[in-house]
């Protein structure tokens, strides 16, 4: 029947559900076991990261499963709700594993998140980031990594070229007090930690892309964003286009950056191997490892990420 059909259809839909929670939470690595024995009961992949500040997450899966991962979550952590969800889907699932880490720091900056006090979260729904974007005298901060704002940003943002988060806090800190800034990354949680160290910093005029990229994406009409290029995300897929689909890109199996098209063209592009970001940087004994690991890859009968048209 059609509802079979469909239903079947959707079955095939794999839900991309990212969310975090700043909070303190203890008894992490209790927290660990339990998680991770719930996310392989449900058949979810993804990656979970607890961490005393708070807990961050991407996880996918059918709906059903989602659900059930979701609740049981926020049972043992004793919460009602997330700060910040997002939700993508895929015809695949973007995971090969699934993982539950217990980091220092929800996002590694060096700077303990200040929970002594009151937590000021200026967040900007995507229509009032807009209109944040239109104004003047306003620093539009992309507080991702340099390889994700080569492959799209919002106009007029400003990359620091900070290739981690603990450099980001020396950019932060040299920024004037006074400037009206506008801060964005992938999800939000990267801004969140952010914005905790410029308020408590004396930075009074700071605002955030509330649920960040994505977020934006899910709730602005493609042919009216600000949005220029194509978004990373830390899966599978690579990018994401303005409407949530799979991007263009794949991922060099050496270097791990995003490869386009027209870096699929060049002489220095090799299946697996290198790129024309990395072909002048490999040693020999990478040359090898990489090349096993193409093959073990094609065996297995992996989704090739790097091989995607």
């Amino acid at each position: 029947s059609n509802w079979r059909w469909l239903f079947n259809l959707l079955e095939k839909i794999m839900k991309i559900f990212s969310f975090y929670k700043i909070e303190r939470i203890k008894n992490l690595k209790s927290l660990k076991i339990k998680i991770i024995k719930e996310i392989q009961k449900n058949n979810i992949k993804g990656l979970v990261i607890l961490s005393k500040e708070g807990i961050n997450a991407t996880i996918a899966g059918n709906s059903k499963d989602i659900s059930n991962i979701v609740k049981y979550i926020k049972l043992i952590l004793n919460i009602k709700k997330f700060d910040i969800e997002n939700i993508t889907y895929s015809s695949f699932i973007p995971f090969l594993k699934a993982k539950v880490k217990i980091k220092n720091e929800v996002v590694p900056m060096d700077y303990n998140f200040s929970f002594k006090n009151k937590i000021i979260k200026n967040y900007l729904s995507p229509k009032k980031w807009d209109n944040l974007l239109s104004q003047k005298n306003v620093k539009i901060v992309d507080a991702r990594k340099p390889f994700e704002y080569e492959v799209g940003t919002f106009k007029g943002a400003i990359n620091p070229n900070t290739y981690n988060f603990r450099e980001f806090k020396t950019y932060l800190s040299n920024l004037d007090k006074k400037q009206k800034i506008g801060m964005f990354c992938t999800g939000g949680i990267r801004c969140e930690k952010a914005s905790n160290y410029l308020h408590n910093n004396g930075f009074k005029n700071v605002y955030m892309l509330k649920g960040g990229i994505i977020n934006y994406f899910n709730k602005t009409d493609p042919k009216k964003s600000n949005w220029k290029g194509e978004c990373f995300v830390f899966d599978n897929r690579v990018t994401i286009k303005k409407n949530t689909k799979v991007g263009n890109y794949g991922i060099c199996n050496a270097c791990r950056l995003p490869i386009s098209k027209k870096d699929k063209k060049s002489k220095y592009y090799k299946i697996g191997l290198s790129c024309p970001k990395c072909y002048d940087k490999l040693t020999s004994s990478q040359i090898t490892r990489f090349t096993v690991r193409h093959k073990q890859l094609l065996n297995k009968k992996i989704p090739l990420i790097y091989k995607r048209k």
